[in-house]
């Protein structure tokens, strides 16, 4: 956002300097980024060329004798502008002067053969315009030897305001300057803008306007003016557009563009006469096309917002006006239009068309709605000041009016979230010049909202008013609190699970990747995923068009990739965020890694010793148990079940449970489809550990470590070989051994598992070892045998396990 100082004085009486204004300015959020003093164009003189005579060699060159009105003798300068005569009065730039222009500093040179000690401007050798026909041409009276820049009116400098997107209010100089009043740098001036009495007999009945999609315009001004005479706008206002950036085209153009920065309220002009019939705001049809103002044709979509007539499309609604209906020097009638757009729509469509214009800047994050009519009054008064003509009737179409916000504001919220100490009374009268109005009295007071401010939704926004204009800096710098321990916790559960993972992993052998949030939707629907409420509205490419339910598909292709490059042995993993859903509760952290070929723990490559083997399901199982008991999960409590997700080999997966209903993970190896739907190949298995899902440890009442407590008698090992149904998980089974007495069972492993015909049809017998560890006392037979039969008894309860004969 672009002004200069004259402008911004326009609107507020102050008498603080150009240093002063840039430094409240940045204080109270509007941060400048950059200020333009016009010191470039200081050393430009107002000269008189006191003769002109013919160049000795040169027919199109003249030799000047200028008068610089330093009381010195005339300077030569040699010139070949066809104006160049005896009396003009122009701009003289001497040597070591920077002409902007033409980006040169001038010396004294020669030439064809004739010194020259400086140079007559052009307009655009200035900047001022693209004119360089001649040089600049100024009024006799203009007085010699003084600052062309100061005479002009140039020297007005030019402050530049990087606008964060909550601040529509500062897109025009008129909130600006209401800020800067607000924060006690001057007074607001604040002329009521009259409404216009519309000329008798000169109704704008004529045209009329309807609203066909008032989802997409809440209301419409329009106001039919005659009889205007178009022509260049007055020199200062081209002067100001010209600072900030704009291109002056004509007055009617020009009043539009003065009114968008002025006051922060676009505007349009219609050529009435060469509207064919009524206006109506509707949504574009798809495949339909409109002639913009940048001489480029769109094809536009359903989903827009247009203004047609009964030809077509003449404008695209809040983002540019249409050619076909533009105002030039032949238009007569104009109808000028203050609307309201939906703000997502606009910048929708500007996004879409790839369009970016003042107007959708300004809409895309909401203009004040109370502003649409008087916006509408001003630009007529301007129209008729400087092109003159007869309004109309000001049709009002689709507006309901305002309805303001009010927030519940507790004055104490001030000193709870910045720390500073603000009187609850001077928290209000803060407000209060920023526009919004306190109702009520107490320590909670109801704030209403004014309609400039659509970024204001609740009382933090509120605070954050205060705190910019009573002053950041007042906010003392205090050291963060220390923790009630040296090793107090500083990182979330989560991150610190995330840091262990990765960790654990890395010291497996296996690299980290970072692979992409998205990925095709084919591969989504893969792995669970391809929801319309994971599909992304504007995907960066069209292979990238879901959120990833897995880490997998991505460690897949990326293994694959190396493999096609030459690298087949290879372990990736990445812990990351899955989506199964579109809101925050739906999101999850996982561990997920995938080993290719021979990348097993024990490393990759073959070897004169032997084959390397390839990697197995068994590969995956120690690298999820390794992240889960990094994490700390109770991993001697795990029960590995054979229900994996459809993407890996239904014979050698499985899933890892905490009890019956919590699911940490899953493993294996992956399903022949799964690879050839993902273009992969080889040896590959692969894991995945839901972090979020491991329950938190139970504190424990201090952190001193308990006693070691180690037994002084030895540990004795027995082997059991149960005959059970096929059907039973070895698991099962060790886990009702380790039942039968918790205290004396120091661990219980499976050793042999045979299946075969003097079994039984439907049988396979589990031999485990089983450690038996006293504590108290040295175990006698009578001991051992109690033990074997409660071991015995526990299993055939939860298994129907019988000792094998």
């Amino acid at each position: 956002m672009k002004f200069t100082l004259s402008w911004l004085k326009e609107h507020l009486e102050t008498e603080a300097s150009l240093d002063e204004i840039v430094e409240r300015l940045t204080a109270i959020g509007l941060e400048v980024e950059s200020v333009d003093d016009k010191s470039s164009l200081k050393p430009f003189v107002i000269a008189k060329v006191l003769s002109a005579e013919q160049h000795p060699d040169a027919d199109r060159l003249r030799v000047l004798s200028v008068d610089t009105g330093s009381g010195s003798a005339p300077i030569q300068v040699v010139c070949g502008a066809p104006n160049a005569r005896a009396g003009l009065v122009g701009a003289f730039a001497a040597p070591g002067a920077y002409v902007p222009g033409i980006d040169v500093t001038l010396s004294v040179g020669k030439i064809r053969g004739v010194e020259s000690h400086g140079m007559m401007c052009s307009e655009r050798e200035l900047q001022l315009s693209d004119e360089h026909d001649g040089i600049i041409d100024l009024p006799s009276d203009a007085p010699v030897g003084t600052s062309f820049a100061s005479w002009a009116g140039l020297d007005d400098p030019v402050i530049e305001i990087g606008l964060t997107p909550n601040r529509p209010d500062a897109t025009g100089v008129y909130g600006i300057a209401r800020d800067l009043a607000a924060s006690g740098l001057g007074t607001l001036k604040t002329a009521p803008i009259e409404p216009i009495e519309p000329v008798v007999g000169e109704g704008d009945a004529s045209i009329r306007l309807t609203i066909e999609a008032p989802e997409l315009c809440p209301g419409f001004a329009l106001r039919l003016v005659r009889g205007v005479k178009n022509g260049p706008s007055p020199k200062w206002m081209q002067q100001r557009l010209i600072a900030i950036g704009l291109r002056p085209i004509n007055a009617l153009v020009d009043i539009t563009n003065y009114v968008t920065f002025d006051q922060g309220r676009p505007l349009h002009v219609f050529d009435a006469a060469k509207v064919s019939g009524n206006l109506v705001v509707r949504r574009a049809k798809a495949g339909e096309t409109v002639l913009a103002l940048d001489g480029r044709d769109y094809e536009l979509t359903s989903d827009m917002c247009v203004i047609a007539d009964d030809k077509g499309v003449e404008s695209i609604a809040g983002v540019m006006g249409g050619e076909l209906s533009g105002c030039d020097e032949n238009t007569r009638d104009v109808l000028i239009e203050s609307a309201l757009w939906d703000a997502l729509n606009i910048a929708r469509t500007g996004r879409t068309l790839g369009i970016i214009t003042d107007a959708r800047y300004r809409f895309e994050r909401g203009v004040d709605p109370e502003f649409m009519v008087p916006g509408l009054e001003l630009a007529t008064r301007m129209v008729m000041e400087l092109c003159g003509g007869e309004p109309g009737e000001a049709q009002v179409v689709g507006y309901a009016g305002h309805a303001p916000k009010v927030v519940s504001f507790p004055l104490s919220e001030v000193k709870r979230l910045t720390g500073l100490d603000v009187a609850g009374q001077e928290s209000l009268s803060i407000l209060a010049r920023l526009g919004f109005k306190p109702q009520g009295s107490g320590d909670v007071v109801d704030v209403e909202v004014p309609s400039w401010r659509p970024d204001i939704d609740g009382k933090a926004d509120l605070v954050e008013e205060v705190m910019r204009i009573h002053g950041v800096d007042e906010i003392t710098s205090k050291p963060l609190s220390s923790h009630d321990a040296v090793n107090g916790k500083i990182l979330t559960t989560l991150q610190i699970r995330s840091r262990f993972a990765r960790r654990a992993l890395a010291v497996r052998g296996m690299l980290e990747a970072v692979t992409w949030s998205f990925i095709p939707a084919k591969h989504a629907e893969l792995f669970g995923g391809g929801q319309d409420a994971l599909k992304l509205s504007n995907p960066i490419a069209a292979d990238m068009s879901d959120m990833r339910p897995s880490l997998l598909p991505g460690l897949i292709a990326a293994a694959q990739r190396n493999a096609d490059r030459g690298m087949g042995d290879v372990a990736l993993f990445e812990v990351s965020g899955t989506y199964e859903g579109d809101t925050p509760d739906r999101q999850r952290r996982v561990a997920g890694g995938v080993r290719r070929g021979t990348a097993t723990l024990a490393g990759s490559g073959r070897h004169w010793s032997g084959n390397a083997a390839s990697v197995s399901v068994y590969d995956a199982k120690a690298d999820a148990i390794a992240v889960l008991e990094a994490c700390g999960a109770p991993v001697d409590r795990l029960q590995i079940e054979a229900a994996a997700p459809d993407w890996y080999h239904p014979g050698r997966s499985g899933v890892i449970k905490l009890g019956p209903k919590v699911v940490l993970g899953h493993f294996g190896e992956f399903h022949p489809k799964t690879l050839e739907a993902l273009d992969a190949s080889g040896p590959l298995a692969g894991f995945e550990v839901f972090v979020d899902a491991i329950p938190e440890a139970k504190a424990k009442p201090t952190r001193t470590k308990p006693k070691l407590e180690l037994s002084a008698f030895q540990a004795v090992k027995r082997d059991f070989a149960f005959v059970v149904d096929k059907t039973v998980a070895a698991g099962a089974l060790v886990r009702a051994a380790l039942g039968a007495d918790k205290k004396l069972l120091a661990d219980v492993g499976v050793f042999d598992v045979f299946e075969g015909a003097a079994l039984g049809e439907g049988k396979k017998s589990i031999a485990i070892e089983v450690t038996i560890q006293p504590i108290e006392k040295t175990l006698t037979d009578e001991d051992f045998e109690g033990l074997a039969s409660r071991i015995t008894e526990n299993v055939k309860k939860q298994t129907g396990g019988v000792l094998r004969g």
